[in-house]
């Protein structure tokens, strides 16, 4: 596949993580641009979890300035998905993929990549860092998961797929364009749209977690900016971010 126009790309061998020197390169640059790394050594997921890295796997961030409110750059989220589920779907066919709200991609239920945003501010300028990792070759074990957390998987294991990070960047970055121009250019609606297609869960009964409480309820929607709408059996809840579980647990 192409490379998009405009976009840079720095890959390097070793890197605590590769937001951190995205980040640094965008207070130093100007434009779009992707950072890989071969290896990575402080991985971080969302909230600052655990995010293990084997080498053969996928690390990697890109860099953007988009003229968009502050309070909408989360969409991006959504946006990120979309582009690594179809970039994995290149790879091997849409079959047993699917997407978690809010942005993590699935192979027959195992969790195989997950998705870090983080801002990043030069002259005044907020941009967005997002961050990517798909376990391409290892998948963590179970033991080393938090607790109710959907088993992992890798691309090798769960497809029989073998295919190096340098490779799948190049998958990923014109799938990433292609989203990203979309809700530049169309709004969230499509995205939205796309990724309720995608999605698992939807109409089925789930565990949404927040600090301090829990509700059940059924998966309905998710609203017009991207939070997660919950039907409970006592109210219908619109919530901007939560962990969620397919497992039951007690609450509403």
């Amino acid at each position: 596949m192409t490379w998009p126009d405009g976009v840079g790309r720095l890959i390097v061998d070793e890197v605590d993580s590769t937001n951190d020197l995205a980040a640094a390169q965008a207070k130093d640059g100007s434009g779009s641009l992707w950072v890989m790394a071969r290896r990575q050594t402080a991985s971080r997921g969302r909230r600052g979890r655990f995010w293990a890295f084997d080498e053969g796997n996928f690390a990697a961030s890109y860099v953007t300035w988009v003229k968009r409110p502050v309070a909408e750059l989360a969409q991006m989220s959504f946006v990120a998905a979309l582009a690594l589920y179809d970039a994995l779907a290149t790879v091997q066919g849409p079959d047993d993929l699917a997407l978690k709200w809010p942005n993590d991609v699935l192979i027959a239920g195992a969790k195989v990549s997950g998705i870090l945003l983080e801002t990043v501010k030069k002259e005044g300028e907020t941009g967005l860092v997002i961050g990517v990792g798909v376990n391409l070759a290892h998948a963590p074990l179970q033991d080393v998961l938090e607790q109710r957390a959907l088993p992992a998987t890798s691309l090798r294991a769960a497809l029989g797929v073998t295919i190096a990070p340098e490779e799948f960047l190049n998958l990923l970055a014109p799938k990433l364009e292609h989203w990203q121009n979309t809700w530049l250019s169309k709004g969230f609606a499509p995205v939205r749209d796309a990724w309720l297609s995608r999605a698992m869960g939807l109409g089925a009964v789930i565990t949404a977690r927040l600090p301090g409480a829990e509700h059940v309820g059924v998966f309905a929607d998710i609203d017009p900016s991207g939070s997660l709408v919950l039907q409970t059996k006592t109210a219908r809840l619109v919530l901007p971010a939560a962990d969620v579980y397919f497992a039951p647990s007690e609450g509403d």
